[in-house]
């Protein structure tokens, strides 16, 4: 986990955090660092080292490691330890109270606990995590209040290229806070309010090429007939964008747009809402450069190196995997590496960048190689609210430093790719269905199928025909609906043979719309399966992890196949993979079940009895998931517990039998006696 603004998993929830005015002891952090105790401020050891130490371990989401802080901050001296053991009994002197020992050891490791002080950075961490957009004016005016400068101003330590990685990161991460505090106060101010200038004027000293901020101040201005002013501003900040070789377009049609707006002199006018009021004049994907927009977009922005050398191309070349293996997707809008590369070398941050190219969500992080590891950290946020939706570490051996990066970039673009999913997914599921987009239709649609029960596939079903209706050439939509008359054969919903051909046809519709989306190839694949036509089928998702090995679906559609007439240790292989793509997906629970069908046949029953025991755990486990799993733990001599989930799938499926689970399956005739003789075990005629 990446430690920063928006982590801390172990801080207390917003109602247990006490109030900076009831706290004995705030730490500030935003301006130089600065710790007051009964409101005097406290006098600090002049050591950088040490400031930088409090800072670190008052952010770090968990305990640290005495090496991993001495590899932070000290850049080979004679004795860091002792150096790190000198800081530490500095800030005990300076943070613990007679009845309060704040800065705690327990053996290697160095933790803080700051519970009951108040921590400006924290406190705006957990204002992003609660949504900065459903915050009150009063609320949002109290978080603007505590940025009093830069994060650590002034604290800069020499040699430390990882703490300058880190605080650099942070930095970036605080500006976009700010930035979106800036601009959901300036939502909920009245038109007329002069703070609407004051409020701009901070939100374009952090942010001059941000876009937004520009076309609300032109908006505003017009709204007051100060047309005058407007067009010194727009004077100014097309001289500013042209000097770093930005868009101007934009800018221009903002202005246009923004004069020809009814207006009072004076004043706004009343009967107009705020939140249009101030909004820009031009689409979020004009730019960008794109087309209309009918799918989420993202931005990855170059990764800090914090490696100290400055000849390394490691992460260089990891966001350039990145963008490419996303892109491969077809899923999402991807802005171009060239674009993101050249924002970089000027030094825009990465939730800078989100808001200048006005994507939906924007990727950054850092890599650092110490001794024989690399270790790379990912954030994934929203672009406009600066709120983290995912991340991670990823921590690895360099035995071959290009394959480590590899693995770890195919499993960095699935989990942007599942994370961008879900959050997808729940925002549509709130929206009324008649005011659906294609993008949302399709996303609702997986809210409903993934259930894997007969009343959501219906509903999932007409989402999909939603979308392809809204978009006929949208290849992802097309295979997910191939997918619902998938469910409904394999589940035996509804007629078997009709459903098998609505399936294919589907997905044959998908190929035809975009043959390089891996999704078109794994629903033609499954569709094929259906039909019995195995050598067939065995391409087709070999296709889509050719075009995108990070697409975990194929590579369970692999195992899928392979696992029941296949061959089953490469059956196991695939369900492994595409379980550390995608550990949290929602076709987990067939993952499992996969890799328990080929130890069936691999003769390791215990084994397999285990993993089928934990795909029945999931909680969209399907009766035939809950059949395997009862033959699993009769094979294992495990009977009682067989019969046991036998019961349980009776429950919700009365008549079902084992010849309900060998006849959808396409299982070697050995699997079939085996699975038999495993059912007799446990009670499941």
């Amino acid at each position: 986990m990446v430690a920063g603004v928006g982590m801390g998993d172990e801080l207390p929830p917003r109602d247990e955090v006490p109030a900076a005015e009831v706290c004995r002891m705030q730490v500030r952090m935003l301006g130089p660092l600065a710790i007051h105790r009964d409101g005097t401020a406290l006098a600090l050891p002049a050591s950088r080292k040490l400031r930088a130490l409090i800072a670190y371990l008052a952010l770090a989401p968990r305990p640290v490691g005495r090496g991993r802080l001495c590899d932070l901050l000290w850049d080979l001296p004679d004795d860091p330890r002792g150096e790190l053991r000198w800081c530490l009994s500095k800030a005990r002197a300076v943070l613990d109270d007679r009845d309060r020992r704040r800065v705690g050891t327990s053996g290697d490791a160095v933790a803080l606990d700051l519970s009951d002080c108040f921590v400006d950075v924290l406190e705006i961490g957990r204002a992003a995590r609660a949504g900065i957009d459903r915050l009150g004016p009063e609320r949002l005016r109290a978080l603007a209040a505590l940025f009093a400068g830069d994060f650590l101003e002034g604290l800069e330590i020499d040699r430390s290229p990882e703490f300058g990685g880190w605080v650099t990161v942070q930095r970036c991460r605080l500006r976009a806070c700010r930035a979106a505090v800036l601009e959901h106060l300036l939502a909920s101010l009245p038109p007329e309010s002069e703070e609407v200038f004051e409020r701009l004027d901070e939100w374009l000293q952090i942010a001059p090429f941000d876009r937004r901020a520009h076309a609300m101040l032109l908006n505003a201005l017009a709204l007051r007939d100060r047309i005058g002013e407007g067009d010194e501003h727009v004077a100014r900040a097309l001289r500013l964008f042209e000097a770093e070789g930005l868009d101007t377009a934009p800018l221009r049609e903002s202005w246009r747009l923004a004069r020809s707006r009814p207006r009072t002199r004076g004043a706004a006018d009343p009967g107009v809402p705020t939140l249009s009021l101030l909004a820009p004049s031009v689409p979020a994907a004009a730019d960008a450069g794109m087309e209309a927009p009918r799918r989420a977009s993202i931005a990855v922005m170059p990764f800090t190196d914090c490696t100290g050398d400055p000849a390394s191309r490691l992460a260089d070349g990891l966001v350039h995997d990145v963008i490419t293996r996303l892109a491969k997707l077809r899923h999402l809008f991807v802005i171009a590496h060239g674009t993101t590369s050249a924002l970089g070398a000027r030094s825009v941050g990465t939730e800078e960048a989100g808001r200048l190219l006005n994507v939906d969500y924007i990727a950054g992080g850092t890599l650092r190689r110490t001794g024989g590891r690399i270790a790379v950290t990912v954030e994934l946020c929203e672009a406009r609210s600066a709120r983290i939706v995912w991340a991670d570490e990823f921590d690895r051996g360099v035995d071959g430093a290009f394959e480590v990066l590899d693995e770890i970039g195919d499993r960095i673009v699935a989990a942007i790719t599942g994370e961008i999913e879900l959050a997808e997914r729940n925002r549509a599921v709130l929206k009324p269905p008649s005011s659906l987009t294609a993008w949302e239709a399709y996303h609702r649609g997986l809210w409903h199928v993934y259930r894997y029960e007969a009343q959501h596939n219906r509903l999932a079903e007409q989402f999909f025909e939603m979308a392809v209706r809204l978009d006929p050439t949208w290849a992802r939509a097309l295979s997910a609906l191939s997918f619902a008359h998938f469910q409904n054969a394999f589940q035996r919903w509804t007629d078997r043979e009709h459903e098998i051909e609505l399936a294919v046809r589907a997905a044959e519709q998908s190929l035809v719309a975009d043959e390089r989306d891996p999704s078109a190839h794994w629903a033609m694949g499954r569709a094929l399966w259906l039909r019995g036509q195995h050598a067939q089928c065995l391409p087709e998702p070999e296709k889509a992890v050719e075009l995108s090995p990070s697409f975990a679906h194929g590579h369970y559609t692999l195992a899928f196949v392979h696992v029941q007439s296949g061959d089953p240790r490469y059956g196991v292989d695939c369900a492994d993979h595409s379980r550390r793509l995608s550990p949290f997906d929602p076709l987990l629970c067939v993952m499992l079940a996969s890799r328990a069908i080929a130890l069936v046949r691999l003769g390791r029953f215990d084994e397999a009895a285990d993993w089928a025991s934990k795909a029945i755990g999931r909680p969209n486990a399907f009766p035939h998931l809950r059949a395997i799993a009862a033959a699993c733990l009769g094979l294992a001599g495990r009977p009682e517990e067989g019969r046991a989930v036998a019961a349980a799938l009776h429950e919700i499926a009365p008549d079902y039998r084992i010849d309900d689970l060998l006849t959808t399956f396409r299982f070697t005739s050995e699997a079939v006696a085996l699975f038999r003789s495993g059912a007799r075990q446990s009670a499941l005629a």
